[in-house]
């Protein structure tokens, strides 16, 4: 870092295409739309040609897409159905619910790694985008105290929230999640943590294991390998054993029930599960 501040580098890799699978949603696949996200396709700004990179591929993205729309949906119906003043993102990435739903009036909270921030907040001033987030830049593998940064940030601790972490547990060693789950479980009544996971391969079908695998060599090319697996009763125990009581397991299959059935397309999600937490 230099006297002219820090430099800001490229977003993360894998924030990028999840960005991009959104966008990918409204603009491939007919509606209703699980989610309209096409805010983060210019954050991104990936150049007229991006729908030709083979990881948009229409039918090799076609469940990914889904469950990266999907994902987001149900956190922010939970920040909805809940009604909550604080919605805290844990790596974020370059979601763009403050953009999306500002008349809601919920503080939002994104930890995420510092470089992928810094890009962002660049990019949402260049776009002159509104940002009501509160930036909170954390590495969750180091240990650090991250609700005490949060709080710093003016994070309202003695108040209930809706925590998401999507797409984080997989890359994170088991202790990591420990770690954060022990440190959520701490958190106000009420509080609500919605956390995906990636199940074993053996609890998956063929489709998804062939799926698992491309995701998997990807992720492992971009330096970011996937580490934890859970199958759902193991996920529940391991919540548990970090201070939490209420807990539930919402299936990929439930999802697709809530927000896919019935289209004519057939589109659907597989793979990820949710955790569902409550502080009691």
């Amino acid at each position: 870092m230099d006297a002219a501040g820090p430099e800001v580098s490229e977003p993360d890799h894998t924030a990028v295409r999840v960005a991009l699978w959104r966008a990918l949603h409204v603009l491939a696949d007919p509606p209703p739309h699980a989610l309209a996200d096409e805010v983060g396709l210019r954050l991104a700004d990936p150049g007229p040609d991006w729908r030709s990179r083979p990881d948009m591929d229409l039918d090799f993205t076609r469940r990914f897409r889904a469950g990266i729309a999907l994902r987001s949906r149900f956190a922010e119906d939970l920040v909805r159905e809940r009604g909550v003043s604080q919605y805290v993102l844990l790596g974020a990435g370059l979601d763009t619910f403050a953009q999306r739903e500002p008349e809601l009036g919920v503080r939002v909270f994104e930890i995420d790694q510092p470089g992928t921030q810094e890009w962002k907040r660049a990019r949402l001033a260049e776009l002159g985008l509104p940002a009501p987030y509160r930036f909170v830049p954390v590495d969750f593998e180091s240990g650090e105290q991250w609700p005490e940064r949060l709080a710093a940030n003016g994070f309202e601790l003695e108040k209930p929230a809706v925590v998401a972490s999507t797409g984080v547990s997989m890359y994170l060693t088991r202790e990591a999640n420990a770690a954060t789950l022990r440190a959520l479980a701490g958190f106000a009544p009420g509080t609500v943590v919605a956390m995906t996971f990636q199940m074993p391969e053996e609890y998956l079908d063929e489709p998804d294991r062939a799926a698992r695998a491309a995701a998997m060599k990807g992720a492992k090319a971009a330096g970011t390998p996937f580490v934890s697996f859970f199958a759902p009763d193991e996920m529940l125990d391991f919540a548990r054993e970090c201070g939490f009581q209420d807990v539930q397991h919402v299936s990929a299959a439930e999802l697709n029930k809530r927000y896919l059935s019935g289209r004519p397309d057939g589109l659907e999600t597989s793979g990820e599960e949710f955790l569902v937490a409550t502080v009691s």
